[in-house]
């Protein structure tokens, strides 16, 4: 266990960031299998910004790698053009 104040503060504060991440990082990926469900092209077409929306939210907050970000929304878009 750690001894210094700082540490042990680095230790709360770290926790406090998993849960933030994993939270954000879960919704943002159940919202995408939802999406991935979707059959009609207009129901697909209205929330395609919204789903690329919340990508850039979570690649803003550090979440997901800028690649990541980008291989999201490119098959998402194709999903939605395949319809």
């Amino acid at each position: 266990m750690a001894n210094h104040k700082s540490a042990l503060k680095r230790i709360r504060a770290n926790e406090k960031k998993r849960l933030y991440n994993r939270y954000y990082a879960k919704t943002m990926r159940n919202a995408i299998k939802s999406f991935r469900l979707l059959t009609e092209k207009e129901e697909a077409t209205t929330k395609l910004p919204g789903m690329i929306s919340m990508i850039d939210k979570t690649l803003k907050r550090g979440i997901i790698h800028k690649n990541k970000a980008a291989n999201l929304k490119s098959k998402l878009t194709m999903k939605v053009n395949a319809l």
